[in-house]
């Protein structure tokens, strides 16, 4: 009988091990992640009593189709836990509280996964050991839902086009066949909200999901591009490099490294999606020991107004008369920068300047006024010649580089958002990509990255009827999600949706004045756009002085109210000042939010509403001056497409 007793032990020890469950609480333990170590690892989330993720695989297949995650055998669980503060560089806080309960296995192989659980939400990632070089056939990722949520994602037909786009909603059931969705992707479980994304993204290729196939009808799988073979010059005006031929894998990278994190954002409410940092702080920490020069802020932009200057004694163009007065404008009302967006050289090379064009002058010209320049550029010029043009941009005094039409993120685009912000930070260069993917914590390893595109913005009002109100306040509970978002607001021609025209050299936008307006504090835009000519603004003085005001980096913020897709009113704190952005779609409301947040004392204010008339004259705005103070509650009747905005003090 002694060896079928052993047999049965041996059977019931390997049952143990396939059969192993692990559970990572939040700190309020509010959220649960249970791992499942069978043949695979599986894991669940739990979020109060209910159910948000079911039995989700992972794993990662290597090219030598080694499966990492296939018959774990599991060395050791390391648990920690973290309490702490984080001082941003620049953000929408000045200190951002991190707390998480984190559970790291340790399998055989050489591999571990961690996990993390935050009161907001949770988060998981690889981690391998291997020698030398590895290639990645694919990363298995997948979110298993029990019901048939509503989701809102960008639905892209491939890899390598514009991540400036629609957010569509339907249930997952729904999701085109033959389409995949970017990130973040927000999907709605009762009154609850959660959203996908990713973080500390280096070296590696994004995440995309698809709607399975199989038998679990509500599955999302991810996928990611492969890495590029080849590449050519294409897309718009040839400015891309478009990939011809791919792989069979998706990365080669360092065996000894940390992956991605996967990022299950959690709320209660609308308002708590809307405000939360969890890419931020799933991100590394600055890689740049002195960040002293590093300086957001508000810029007077060319190209959306198409250089259009009214009155003016000189003809107006991509010219060096124009530029002097946009860093006049700048000057007079404290606007920290001027764009020299495109035309200001070749678009292919960075050396050759425009004859209408001096830039070291404009340098000279602008250093007296107290504004500093920033220059367009193609980002695959950039990259044929980047230090020779960083070096000589930094000569000249520049203070940063749009980098435009990237429009790629497999493994090698990725490499180069880094790359480009490294070299520029060499030099204290400041960074704003367009044409981008979604930011996944560059700016926290780069804060010399001051914002990213990677959305469907105003400039789009040129050239489409995309933009709606609807579409603007979406993007408070979508796109900022994933970190900064350079819209590029304050379009001062404003009509309804029935007179809306488009207009490349003249361009306007539907909704309110003050829904442009209320952009400035609602969008996290830490190098902000006044996307109109500044003779527009220099007819509203009341707005200009606003404008020159409103900061574009922030001590504070609470999310007041909101409701996806309908409104949403943010509160920003600078200093001793807090200043109000509401955003509202295409249905009039009246909205009464709290000014609890407020210390004790008697504030004075100043708002800019919708005025009586704007249903039907969106250009119709009214300023109020009144005094406020803590408890109190403030009334905003948002019209069509309306918005507010305004600032506290004492």
């Amino acid at each position: 009988m002694h060896w079928k007793h052993f047999l049965w032990c041996a059977i019931l020890i390997s049952y143990s091990v396939q059969a192993q469950e692990l559970i990572l609480h939040s700190p309020n333990h509010e959220t649960s992640i249970k791992i499942q170590l069978t043949d695979r690892i599986y894991y669940s989330v739990q979020h109060r009593d209910e159910t948000l993720l079911w039995s989700s695989p992972l794993s990662m297949t290597l090219a030598d189709e080694k499966v990492l995650g296939d018959q774990p055998q599991l060395k050791d669980s390391l648990r920690r836990s973290t309490n702490q503060q984080l001082a941003t560089v620049w953000g929408i806080r000045d200190t951002i509280h991190d707390q998480f309960e984190e559970l790291e296995l340790v399998f055989r192989d050489n591999y571990s996964l961690i996990f993390r659980a935050y009161d907001d939400g949770v988060a998981y990632r690889w981690r391998t050991r291997l020698a030398g070089e590895i290639t990645i056939k694919q990363e298995e990722v997948m979110y298993r839902f029990l019901d048939n949520h509503r989701t809102w994602a960008h639905e892209v037909g491939g890899f390598h086009s514009s991540f400036e786009k629609r957010y569509t909603e339907h249930p997952i059931d729904q999701m085109q066949a033959d389409s995949f969705a970017s990130l973040p992707m927000v999907l709605e479980k009762g009154a609850m909200k959660m959203a996908i994304t990713e973080a500390d993204l280096y070296d590696y290729p994004g995440l995309y999901l698809y709607r399975t196939d199989n038998n679990n009808r509500y599955d999302l799988a991810g996928l990611h591009p492969p890495y590029p073979l080849t590449d050519a010059p294409g897309g718009w005006c040839q400015f891309g490099r478009v990939v011809s031929s791919t792989t069979d894998y998706i990365a080669r990278t360092n065996g000894s490294r940390d992956f991605p994190w996967r990022v299950l954002i959690i709320a209660d409410t609308d308002a708590e999606l809307a405000d939360n940092d969890l890419v931020y702080k799933l991100s590394r920490p600055s890689k740049i020991a002195n960040t002293d020069w590093i300086k957001p802020g508000r810029v007077a932009w060319d190209w959306w107004n198409d250089w259009q200057l009214s009155g003016v004694p000189f003809e107006a163009g991509i010219n060096n008369k124009t530029y002097e007065y946009y860093i006049d404008f700048a000057s007079r009302n404290k606007l920290e920068y001027i764009i020299l967006d495109e035309g200001w050289s070749d678009q292919f090379d960075l050396f050759l300047e425009r004859p209408e064009i001096d830039v070291p002058a404009l340098v000279e010209y602008a250093e007296k006024k107290n504004v500093r320049l920033i220059l367009w550029c193609v980002a695959r010029t950039l990259l044929d010649r980047m230090d020779d043009a960083l070096d000589q941009f930094a000569e000249w005094g520049i203070a940063g580089v749009k980098v435009d039409f990237i429009d790629r993120d497999d493994q090698v685009a990725v490499e180069w958002y880094e790359q480009i912000a490294a070299a520029a930070a060499q030099r204290q260069l400041l960074v704003d990509f367009h044409g981008c993917s979604k930011p996944t914590g560059l700016h926290r390893t780069y804060p010399n990255v001051v914002n990213f595109e990677g959305v469907l913005g105003n400039e789009y009002n040129k050239f489409s009827t995309l933009v709606t109100p609807e579409h603007n306040v979406t993007l408070a509970y979508t796109r900022m999600i994933a970190g900064p978002m350079d819209y590029t607001p304050g379009g001062m021609t404003n009509v309804t949706p029935k007179d809306f025209n488009v207009s490349f050299s003249h361009p306007r936008t539907r909704g309110t004045r003050c829904h442009q307006l209320g952009m400035y504090v609602v969008y996290y835009s830490p190098l902000q756009m006044l996307c109109d000519a500044p003779t527009q603004y220099e007819q509203y003085p009341d707005i200009l002085r606003f404008l020159s005001r409103v900061p574009t980096v922030w001590d504070d913020t609470r999310v007041l109210a909101g409701q996806f897709g309908e409104y949403i009113v943010i509160a920003r704190r600078k200093g001793d000042h807090w200043y109000l952005g509401a955003l509202n779609n295409g249905t009039p409301r009246q909205i009464s939010v709290s000014l609890d947040f407020l210390e004790p004392g008697w504030y004075s204010s100043e708002f800019f509403v919708d005025g009586a008339n704007a249903n039907r004259q969106p250009m119709d705005y009214a300023r109020r001056e009144i005094g406020v103070q803590p408890g109190g509650q403030l009334i905003l009747d948002l019209k069509a497409g309306g918005g507010a905005a305004g600032w506290i003090y004492n």
